[in-house]
């Protein structure tokens, strides 16, 4: 019994898992330190934008209907009667025949309809007054930005569990957000298993590897939105395994492991989900690499089993590690697919759904993709090439060049 395994497909696995996900708890903190946070409010329009109607140019504030009939032959004389600086308030009313002189952003002025720019002037002066000419018809509204024109009040901005970038930053900061509802970040350790492995800064030696997969994993849970813990590698010893990984599962909000999750003699996490007072959603999934993927549920918590081979291991965070750090932030729905044009055959059929370490291209409009290397579990040098997962379908022959994929996208 030790190595029953039920074998489901990866969007059953998908369906189990987003049972279990819940929602963290949230914090306020200053704009300045939003950047990769999640929202946890949805954030409104408390006022227009722009609330005052804006120039668009450095020109001249006029009324449109002044310059009826001008022309090159012929302009049209304004007085130039003020100049308004960004962020000055008009001083004056526009009446027939007069101008004020206005800077980019700056507010229109009170009877005029339009905004003149200045290359299109000529200036002079006259009768100890400032003129402007105008060489040619002007429409009502040009290059003056009304009131409104990108929000209106009470119009929905961002919602709640959008990843704040630089643009999300720029709009909580045009609506006076110093501070913001987030949620929290996942506190996330991670355990590589074998006792094979080495620490990172010791020499080769032979027979054993140096732990890259709880690095790969760090900077993963990071991209995600979560805090990573790396904890200490555990050798094959099930006892420590159960003790340091169950206790791990008291303190953080997620734990990851790497390693001893097939069927081999010393494959010990195996023994751990046998013993352990928790779930097992499922420990094979219909895929390739990693089908020996094993998640779990303690106490609302959740504990990932991924492969220890490091192509295997990427993949599995993908999908489904990430989406539920994600969900954790209030972020939640489909993998981001879309379809691309395969560049180069793939000759590896799998009576598994496959997941293949690609990358994309666009030319003429049009999405390519292609195998970043050589598709191996094994390998991890494609991994920084990787920028999306190409699925090959199960059976067959594989897929040849030119053929349509549907493609998972790396957030």
């Amino acid at each position: 019994m030790r190595f029953h395994r039920e074998v489901i497909k990866v969007e059953e696995a998908r369906k189990r898992i987003q049972q279990h996900i819940q929602i963290g708890k949230t914090e306020r903190i200053s704009l300045e330190q939003s950047m990769g946070r999640y929202l946890a409010e949805d954030i409104y329009s408390n006022q227009p934008l722009p609330h005052f109607r804006r120039s668009g140019m450095d020109g001249y504030a006029i009324r449109s209907i002044d310059t009826t009939g001008a022309t090159r032959e012929s302009p049209v004389c304004f007085e130039v009667i003020e100049t308004i600086p960004c962020g000055s308030v008009p001083r004056q009313t526009i009446q027939l025949g007069q101008a004020s002189k206005i800077m980019t952003g700056a507010v229109v002025p009170d009877g005029a309809d339009a905004v003149v720019m200045i290359e299109m002037t000529t200036s002079f002066e006259a009768e100890g007054k400032n003129w402007i000419t105008v060489p040619r018809e002007i429409k009502q509204g040009t290059n003056i930005t009304p009131i409104g024109e990108e929000a209106a009040v009470g119009d929905l901005l961002l919602t709640k569990g959008r990843r704040i970038g630089a643009g999300e930053m720029a709009i909580l900061a045009t609506f006076g957000h110093a501070s913001v509802k987030v949620y929290r970040q996942p506190h996330v350790a991670i355990f590589a298993t074998g006792s094979e492995l080495l620490p990172i800064d010791s020499p080769p030696v032979l027979g054993k590897i140096r732990n890259s997969n709880s690095y790969m994993l760090a900077g993963l849970v990071t991209q995600a939105g979560g805090i990573p813990f790396i904890l200490s590698n555990i050798p094959d010893d099930v006892e420590r395994v159960q003790t340091e990984i169950l206790s791990a599962m008291d303190e953080y909000d997620l734990v990851i492991t790497t390693g001893g999750v097939s069927v081999g003699d010393y494959d010990i996490l195996v023994d751990l989900f046998a013993a352990w007072d928790g779930e097992m959603l499922f420990n094979k999934v219909a895929m390739r690499p990693g089908s020996p993927t094993t998640v779990g549920v303690r106490k609302g918590k959740f504990l990932f089993a991924l492969s220890g081979n490091p192509g295997a291991c990427f993949v599995g965070f993908e999908l489904f590690v990430r989406p539920v750090i994600q969900g954790m932030q209030g972020k939640s729905g489909a993998l981001p697919t879309f379809t691309a044009t395969l560049t180069e055959d793939f000759n590896k059929p799998s009576p598994f759904e496959r997941f293949v370490r690609g990358v994309r291209s666009i030319k003429d409009g049009q999405v390519f993709v292609k195998p970043a290397g050589v598709e191996k579990s094994s390998i991890t040098l494609t991994i920084k090439d990787t920028d999306c997962l190409i699925i090959i379908p199960p059976g067959g022959r594989g897929k040849r060049a030119g053929e349509r994929v549907e493609v998972i996208s790396i957030q």
